[in-house]
């Protein structure tokens, strides 16, 4: 009779977070168990990715917890800062790496934070046996880490109900409903956004911004100040994390997703929003450049807000447009792969049997 792989899942904070990448690990262990692995998933306390002690003494309990032997997965956000714990224990585990994006990548760290996890980040990435990345464009930039060899495992996409929109080709009868799904960090763009939509008739469109506020208050706080400054309060609304049966039912009342990102490692929600028929703005910061299908969306650089309120001024004024993106969209819809297939690859990753 066949071992069951075993496999020990360790990440940064609560498991459950609703954001891309922990919702990635948490349908990549799903799929494992589904093949029959035995998956334990442990969050640490603390601080992440510029560690404090709490963060350092919870990775070290972890690892030392685990038998000789045994396969760990590490989040890139819970190892990154502190390859020391992780130098200790590389020759006694099989320790995998997975790295969403480099840390030292995230928009609005100061400079000495940014060297500071560039270096942290190659010494943890080091150390471990393998990397796998959830882009191929993440995979090219870890060579900048002397890692020339990550495998790479894509995200998979929920099989989803069309929007009312991709339903209905003409759509002239209302406003447009934007959607953006992306936690309130200056990475994601919402200022951009903001200053973006501002420059449009308020009467041609309503956005609602879901994601938690909570990340960077600071930053939350700006952009809703920026919101009432420019009037639109009525209009953009910042709604905070939804449960899932919520999301989706913004996804389907939606005609447009909208991602300002300056930058992200896949950007599962642009594939989220395709599964549902919606057509995406975004940028080609990181790897969105290869995410969204050319048929499916618009694409501008990234941190250029007369480009993304010209591609949001094209949506709302051409009806043409619309009708070509939303079947370029049901197209790139057709021909997405599941998490199933993406955890068959993650385990082939891994070197697990197949099954």
């Amino acid at each position: 009779m066949p071992q069951v792989p075993d496999l020990c899942l360790i990440v940064a904070g609560d498991p459950r977070q609703l954001t891309g990448g922990y919702v990635y690990d948490a349908r990549i262990v799903a799929a494992l168990e589904a093949r029959g692995w035995r998956v334990e998933v442990m969050g640490l306390a603390g601080r992440f990715p510029d560690p404090d002690v709490h963060a350092r003494d919870a990775l070290e309990a972890a690892l030392a917890a685990q038998p000789n032997d045994r396969r760990v997965v590490i989040d890139g956000l819970a190892m990154g800062g502190l390859p020391e714990v992780v130098e200790a224990h590389a020759a006694r585990l099989d320790l995998t790496a997975l790295v969403h994006h480099p840390l030292a990548d995230e928009t609005g760290l100061d400079e000495a934070t940014r060297v500071r996890l560039l270096d942290s980040e190659a010494r943890a990435l080091a150390t471990v046996a393998r990397v796998i990345s959830t882009s191929g464009f993440t995979a090219r930039r870890l060579r900048d880490f002397g890692i020339v060899a990550a495998k790479v495992v894509e995200p998979g996409v929920e099989p989803a109900s069309l929007a009312s929109s991709a339903l209905d080709l003409e759509d002239d009868r209302h406003p447009q409903r934007l959607l953006c799904v992306a936690t309130l960090t200056p990475r994601k763009g919402h200022d951009l956004l903001v200053e973006a939509l501002a420059g449009l008739d308020a009467s041609g469109w309503t956005c609602d911004c879901i994601g938690s506020l909570d990340r960077d208050p600071a930053h939350a706080e700006r952009v809703a100040a920026s919101i009432a400054e420019h009037g639109l309060t009525e209009q953009l609304r910042l709604l905070g994390e939804r449960e899932p049966q919520d999301l989706d039912a913004a996804y389907r009342d939606a005609d447009l997703f909208v991602l300002p990102s300056h930058y992200e490692g896949y950007g599962m929600v642009v594939t989220e929003a395709l599964a549902r028929g919606l057509p995406v703005i975004t940028t080609t910061g990181g790897a969105l450049r290869h995410t969204l299908p050319e048929d499916a969306g618009l694409a501008v650089p990234p941190g250029d807000v007369e480009a993304l309120r010209e591609a949001l001024r094209r949506w709302l004024e051409d009806a043409g447009l619309r009708r070509r993106l939303r079947r370029g969209a049901i197209t790139a819809r057709a021909q997405q792969a599941d998490w199933q297939a993406a955890g068959d690859a993650f385990a082939a990753a891994l070197g697990g049997p197949s099954q």
